[in-house]
């Protein structure tokens, strides 16, 4: 990817299909990282991942897996677009006569993808973050029924009804504006922006290594593989952020769980009540979501995906006219 130039049309087309192919592969990982990052001592109801993908298929069917999708494959495409973008954008204003970046123009150019990318990030995470947890706290109210019931199998429990992100959106715009889409923000350039100080410069690194094509690009293989490490290693170096941000943007809690007035505040609790262990909650989910990601992203680049979707748009427009 660094070493082709590509447009930017397609660098967005590149950034946009990856991101819809992502999401679409791992979304429930991420579904089991939210449930368990926002899950707090004494209202546990998932032990890990692979307990929270077998109960949630249990309890909300197939279609619970992918609880909340509808609005990440709607905003991932501009999300992931404007990320990959900036950092190239940001790559070639620091760069001099195309030399090679130094360390610190690298981290700067990783600081402006990641500024940029929170205009999509914070009110798609906003909204994806309810619909993922309702199930986790449905689950909740339940278990608590069945012990205020004595332990009986069978509990008169009403089923809650789960709101669409339309109707989030509608209830958040109507009672705090624009705002109650953003909150959550601070933590959010928290968290991505040290994201991309630390994605952008090692996957560059990293993809600078091994052998070379004929013109000088490298093979796919090490673009995938340096995606992917890259992504793991930035994704478990700033969950702590995002388990602060997680429980930020979540707007309903469980019973006797804690609120948050901030981030302070956030992070005063956490470490009073589950102790430091809690801030690597979901890190592995978070790892196994953000690595395929972005190694799908390198390997569009490298493959021109998003030149042969341009070129057969651009025959289809002329076709058109000529008509």
């Amino acid at each position: 990817m660094a070493d082709k130039q590509i447009s930017l049309p397609a660098k967005l087309i590149n950034g946009g299909i990856a991101g819809l192919i992502g999401v679409t592969c791992v979304f429930p990982i991420d579904l089991a990282k939210t449930r368990l990052q926002n899950q707090q001592n004494g209202s546990r109801i998932y032990t890990s991942m692979s307990d929270c993908l077998i109960k949630t298929f249990r309890s909300e069917g197939f279609c619970g897996m992918y609880r909340g999708a509808a609005v990440n494959l709607t905003l991932v495409t501009p999300e992931k677009a404007i990320k990959l973008a900036a950092n190239d954008f940001f790559r070639h204003k620091l760069s001099e006569d195309g030399q090679k970046l130094t360390l610190v123009r690298e981290i700067l150019a990783g600081c402006g993808a990641g500024t940029c990318q929170v205009i999509i990030t914070t009110p798609m995470e906003m909204l994806k973050i309810q619909l993922q947890d309702a199930g986790r706290r449905e689950a909740q109210r339940k278990l608590i029924g069945q012990h205020a019931g004595g332990g009986r199998a069978k509990v008169n429990v009403v089923q809650l009804k789960s709101p669409t992100a339309l109707q989030l959106s509608r209830d958040l715009l109507k009672d705090k504006g624009i705002a109650g889409l953003y909150k959550g923000l601070g933590a959010t350039l928290l968290r991505d922006v040290p994201f991309s100080i630390i994605y952008f410069p090692l996957f560059a690194n990293l993809n600078s290594l091994g052998r070379r094509n004929a013109d000088g690009s490298a093979p796919f293989y090490i673009s995938f593989l340096a995606g992917c490490f890259a992504g793991c290693t930035a994704a478990i170096a700033v969950n702590p952020v995002d388990v602060v941000k997680t429980r930020l943007q979540s707007l309903a809690r469980g019973h006797h769980e804690d609120t948050y007035s901030g981030v302070k505040d956030c992070i005063s609790k956490i470490l009073h009540h589950e102790g430091p262990s809690a801030f690597l909650k979901g890190s592995y989910c978070r790892a196994l979501v953000i690595a395929p990601l972005f190694g799908i992203a390198q390997v569009l680049y490298f493959l021109g995906v998003g030149e042969f979707v341009l070129s057969l748009l651009n025959e289809n427009f002329y076709s058109v006219r000529m008509h």
